[in-house]
């Protein structure tokens, strides 16, 4: 069997085991080295491969290669790649995809593929795949390595670089400071509960309708807590509070008048 047919069909398997969410989006799995630096550089999505194990195999599949590092060193002298990976770390996309570690879902998944033998046959049948040994030993002759190690000879280059400070992308990085969006965006990406994950989201943004009235049955939490209240507080959300304080604080209720005396 050929060997890239055994890595695809493992890959599929492990991404089609039972530790997926269905409910989260699935982004996109890059499929050249190019695709691959640019996700690796940009800091709202850099850490997608370790968050799922579907996304760690064929990340480590390109990692592997020969090619993801001659993208690499050919994208490390483009002045425009590090303006983007700057701008992308002043996002706050770039708080969430950290936020996104304290999903305990992030876990779980990690826990059903240290139990798949899939996950590790995966990753096996890569470090063993006799064309990328040849690969890794046909390096020297690679026609993007030399593309790579040519580029200290094109003036175009240092072209870029010296346009840099002049490109409209590189002055709006460095007013972005100055823009009180930024730092708006920064709090709201603290305080919304999607930063967190589905989880932290689904138990913090859950409805908290009025006091419940006495002698009111409980209402049943995701998270099957026995005898629970009446939904759950949102305390990202100011009208939940106002509207707890605007509550009555549980007025005496008259007793009932005795029965009369036969």
């Amino acid at each position: 069997m050929n060997v890239k047919t055994l890595v695809a069909a493992l890959t599929f398997a492990v991404s089609s085991v039972a530790f997926a969410d269905a409910a989260a989006p699935v982004k996109q799995v890059p499929q050249t080295p190019e695709a691959w630096v640019a996700r690796m550089s940009d800091f709202t999505q850099n850490q997608s491969a370790f968050k799922d194990p579907k996304v760690f195999v064929p990340w480590f599949n390109a990692i592997t290669e020969p090619g993801f590092y001659s993208a690499m060193g050919t994208g490390m002298m483009d002045p425009a790649g590090w303006t983007g990976m700057m701008g992308s770390a002043m996002d706050p996309n770039a708080y969430r995809n950290m936020a996104n570690f304290a999903d305990p879902n992030v876990y779980m998944k990690w826990l059903a593929a240290g139990m798949d033998p899939n996950f590790y046959t995966a990753l096996l049948t890569q470090m063993t795949d006799p064309g990328k040994m040849m690969r890794w030993a046909m390096m020297p002759m690679d026609p993007k390595m030399w593309n790579m190690m040519m580029q200290g000879l094109n003036p175009n280059m240092y072209m870029k670089w010296m346009m840099s400070p002049l490109d409209p992308k590189s002055m709006q990085l460095m007013m972005a400071p100055m823009n009180p969006n930024l730092y708006k965006g920064w709090l709201g990406a603290g305080m919304d509960p999607k930063s967190y994950g589905s989880t932290w989201s689904g138990m913090m943004t859950a409805p908290m309708g009025a006091v419940a009235p006495v002698g009111a049955a409980p209402v049943a939490t995701p998270w099957t807590v026995p005898a629970a209240p009446a939904g759950t507080m949102n305390f990202f959300d100011p009208n939940a509070w106002m509207g707890m304080m605007a509550a009555p604080l549980g007025a005496v209720q008259p007793a009932a008048p005795a029965a009369p005396a036969k």
